[in-house]
């Protein structure tokens, strides 16, 4: 068993230089679960599909492959994913900023959270886990299935880039599909025909006049037109026309469904995508924030209250210049540690 303890940067580095853009999870995890295997951890790899699995770890008994989680259960878990948006691109140091793919969402915060429960482990702390999930970036697959295997911890610690700040709430989705249809005819007489871009033209100017849903913690609703397509050629009537839309919701969802009732006149409705918002715990002496974006927290409802918390600013999560500061990383190992002992006064 490793008693040194856990390099945050080596660890990262090692992580982020692995590919495991979403659905090419297998070798990043193999090499995660054989390295907290020899930090004497013991670990469940989750099959979710195909190669694919999630990792559950906490302090063994003992040391290597037969080790057997130690008695008491995880009350405190700490949970990210190991899934990253592509193109993949390796790791580099320049300065404090550590670049590649994955540094800030979310292989460094994996990192931190190893080297905090790693830490807590070698000083007799047996009560902090570990749950790394795969598909968090393409419908959070991993988290579903990780539900399953909820071992009645009292806290969950999600991971996600928060500058090292609490979430005090984060948004939710509605994503629709409209769909227009028409009736096809030559150009050159449009009164035989039907235009489906012109009622879905109409339907996206009528949405910019709906009210949606406020809410005095997270904001106002808002969406965006992401995919818009139609027609068959440009001297050609367009029979058929679609736009996806995402909604970032602040409400039940039903709600905003409710409020788009009005476009139904002129186009059909399909309904493709529904993640609740979610409000979280917090602990006292950190700062906090609300965030837009959505994590694994819906998905991961039997793991105990969530609290959302992870170095790495969420604006830089998904670029070209993906990069976490190397500082903050570090920093955010100690937070983990202050936190999970802070949470632990409370089981």
């Amino acid at each position: 068993m490793a008693a040194d303890a856990v390099d945050v940067l080596s660890l990262t580095r090692s992580l982020v230089d692995i590919d495991s853009t979403t659905g090419r999870e297998r070798e990043a995890g193999r090499w995660l679960a054989d390295y907290l295997r020899r930090r004497g951890f013991a670990v469940t790899e989750q099959p979710v599909d195909g190669e694919r699995f999630n990792i559950i770890a906490g302090p063994a008994a003992s040391a290597g492959p037969a080790a057997v989680v130690s008695s008491p259960a995880s009350q405190i878990v700490l949970s990210t994913h190991v899934d990253c948006v592509p193109p993949f691109f390796p790791s580099r140091v320049e300065g404090d900023r550590l670049f590649g793919r994955g540094s800030c969402d979310a292989k460094g915060i994996a990192a931190a959270m190893v080297a905090a429960a790693d830490r807590l482990r070698r000083e007799g702390e047996m009560r902090v886990g570990l749950l790394f999930v795969v598909g968090e970036e393409r419908g959070s697959d991993g988290a579903r299935t990780a539900d399953e295997a909820a071992n009645g911890s009292r806290f969950l610690i999600n991971g996600e880039p928060t500058d090292n700040r609490f979430g005090l709430a984060t948004r939710g989705i509605l994503r629709v599909k409209l769909r227009a249809s028409g009736r096809a005819a030559h150009s050159a007489f449009p009164e035989l025909g039907e235009s489906a871009i012109d009622k879905l033209i109409d339907a996206l100017v009528d949405l910019r006049a709906i009210e949606l849903p406020v809410d005095e913690v997270l904001g106002r609703t808002h969406y965006t037109v992401g995919l818009i397509n139609g027609g068959i050629a440009p001297n050609v009537v367009p029979p058929s026309a679609a736009a996806e839309v995402m909604f970032r919701t602040v409400s039940d969802a039903s709600l905003v469904r409710t409020a788009l009732a009005r476009l139904e006149r002129r186009v059909a409705i399909e309904d493709v995508l529904e993640v609740p918002p979610v409000r979280m715990t917090t602990v006292a002496g950190f700062p906090a924030a609300v965030f837009a974006y959505t994590t694994d927290i819906p998905w991961l409802t039997r793991w105990g209250k969530p609290l959302l918390f992870g170095p790495g600013s969420i604006h830089v999560a998904h670029t070209a210049d993906e990069f976490v500061s190397i500082a903050e990383l570090r920093a955010a190992s100690d937070y983990y540690v202050t936190i999970a002992r802070a949470l632990l006064e409370q089981v």
